[in-house]
């Protein structure tokens, strides 16, 4: 043999195989046949699956079910019933190539299985193979590109660094590359008080529409809802607290001067505290102006890693909120702020929404929380 080379067991001689290809009434078994026929004469292993329309991964598997069992188990049983099962080590490689190329459709799978595997499973069999083999079925959640990889261990480094107040020379909020002109030293306001123990809590701003429409609802005739033309321009901005008070804006736009007045509005409803506000790294956050406001008020912000709003506890309250907000028809701006601002604080209530963040960054904390 030259190229790749595969040592075959010789379970039948040639004149058998050329006696058996005359007698294959069935395509599958043929090229089969045909395959291990290449290899007795000299072919690679490329060669032969080239020969037969196969990849070199069903190639080397047909090798190993040959060698181990033969005609009998290189060729089970193609009628009816029940399709062949792929055995352990073939699992394993599905699951390799599944994992490689994630996430896949149904479709995909049925012919992965064809040309990787050559074995074909019926539509309604195949959610319970994949279910057997631990595969999630699920609508993929976006990535951002920019996403560390490593995203949860530098939030667990920024929440330590938080809470860790004795060892720091500078204000939390503070960047080493803030330029410090003479007299511009960082001030907690006079009138706030931080000594009461602390609040944590989660921020973020959303776009919530009268017109979102994200339940399902029965209908006699065609379903449809016929809504007044509402449409709300400014974005609405939460703070979703542990341990304190829910808040829900209705600011201006984005800019850092209306992050800040947000900001200011979270401080008048938790006052004593010290607040730990977790946001992510919209320019208006990040920006100095917004940071200095943010500890004279006597708030340290945690920022998220780039790309990582699934670290945001406060995003399935957003959903949530769109969704339960959905069924109700208003007539203005005015009424559907109050019907937010009365479902935020029903859904604010409930831990549930941040029970795994929680588990995962705030243990070993929750002693220093009031």
């Amino acid at each position: 043999m030259t190229g790749r080379e595969k040592e075959v067991v010789r379970h039948l001689s040639e004149e058998d195989l050329d006696r058996l290809l005359t007698e294959a009434d069935d395509i599958k078994e043929y090229k089969r046949v045909v395959f291990i026929n290449r290899l007795y004469k000299g072919a690679t292993l490329a060669e032969a699956a080239d020969d037969v329309g196969k990849s070199e991964r069903t190639a080397t598997n047909w090798v190993r079910r040959w060698n181990e069992g033969g005609l009998g188990k290189l060729t089970p049983n193609f009628g009816g019933g029940q399709p062949p099962k792929l055995d352990e080590t073939e699992q394993k490689e599905l699951i390799d190539l599944l994992r490689e190329g994630q996430p896949w459709k149904k479709q995909e799978i049925v012919h992965l299985l064809e040309t990787e595997f050559d074995v074909e499973y019926h539509p309604h069999y195949l959610p319970t193979l994949l279910d057997e083999l631990g595969l999630s079925y699920a609508i993929p959640r976006p990535k951002r590109p920019d996403r560390p990889e490593n995203a949860e261990e530098i939030l667990d480094e920024r929440v330590e660094y938080a809470f860790d107040e004795d060892t720091r020379e500078q204000p939390h909020n503070k960047h080493e590359t803030d330029e410090t002109a003479d007299g511009d030293e960082w001030y907690v306001d006079e009138d706030v008080r931080t000594d009461g123990g602390a609040v944590l809590g989660f921020f973020d701003l959303s776009h919530p529409q009268p017109w979102d429409n994200s339940q399902r609802m029965y209908t006699v005739d065609d379903p449809h809802i016929t809504r007044p033309l509402v449409k709300i321009d400014t974005p609405t901005a939460g703070f979703y607290a542990l341990n304190g008070e829910s808040v829900l804006s209705f600011p201006l736009d984005q800019t850092k001067e209306q992050i800040c007045a947000c900001f200011e509005r979270i401080r008048e409803q938790n006052p004593g505290k010290r607040i730990l506000l977790v946001l992510d790294n919209f320019s208006s956050h990040v920006c100095k102006h917004t940071r200095r406001r943010a500890h004279e008020l006597g708030i340290d912000l945690i920022f998220l890693p780039v790309g990582s709003p699934h670290l945001n506890p406060i995003e399935p309250v957003w959903k949530s909120l769109k969704w339960e907000s959905s069924p109700f028809i208003v007539e203005g701006e005015d009424e559907y702020r109050a019907l937010l601002a009365d479902l935020f604080d029903q859904l604010t209530e409930k831990l549930s929404f941040a029970a795994s963040w929680i588990d995962d960054h705030l243990n070993g904390f929750l002693s220093k929380l009031s």
